[in-house]
């Protein structure tokens, strides 16, 4: 059985990312140890399925289906960067997402719900929208760590960008030595 790994995502307008593109290079300035988002692949990402065997994909699409009935665009927009754990030891660098983010979480509920019942194990943390910058190599030093997270915080105020979710993707990821490629395999229109 072939196994693909899954997930489930809202594309961005090309204005978004490249204001997310731009906060990279400036945090790139000091040349710290991460593994930078490429921009053909920034997404949203709603809900992380792991790897599944390819012949749920129709049991998927009906999930995605159900969990996204009658529902409305929303409309969000960039707040400030951040990093998981924290930012004085980065291991994440993220932008929040504002807006309309309790429909947001209204709809990674209702998809977290299907695909609960579908038999994937419940998420373990709770659904924090952002848009993912880069990730902390493991040798990066406490200092150089540090060095990131003043370089996060120094970073300017987004512009007040919005921009609308319509559409909702369920994403195949393959890992490659050059980074992810991600294959939309279906797609939901919102209303």
């Amino acid at each position: 059985m072939e196994q693909y790994r899954l997930f489930i995502a809202a594309e961005l307008p090309a204005p978004i990312s490249d204001a997310l593109v731009a906060a990279q290079a400036r945090l790139r300035r000091d040349a710290p140890p991460v593994k930078w988002v490429a921009p053909e692949s920034m997404h949203l990402t709603l809900r992380f399925l792991g790897e599944t065997d390819m012949r749920r994909l129709p049991q998927l699409g009906t999930a995605l289906r159900t969990a996204l009935a009658g529902q409305l665009a929303i409309g969000l927009q960039l707040t400030s960067a951040g990093a998981f754990p924290n930012i004085r030891r980065p291991s994440v660098v993220w932008v929040g997402v504002g807006g309309a983010t309790a429909a947001l979480e209204r709809l990674a509920a209702a998809l977290e719900a299907q695909v609960v019942s579908l038999g994937f194990p419940p998420e373990e943390r709770p659904f924090r929208a952002h848009l993912t910058l880069g990730r902390v190599r493991r040798e990066a030093t406490p200092a150089q760590q540090e060095r990131l997270g003043e370089a996060i915080r120094a970073l300017p105020a987004f512009p007040q960008l919005a921009w609308m979710i319509e559409r909702v993707v369920l994403f195949r990821s393959e890992l490659r030595p050059n980074g992810p490629i991600y294959s939309a395999l279906d797609t939901v229109t919102l209303v």
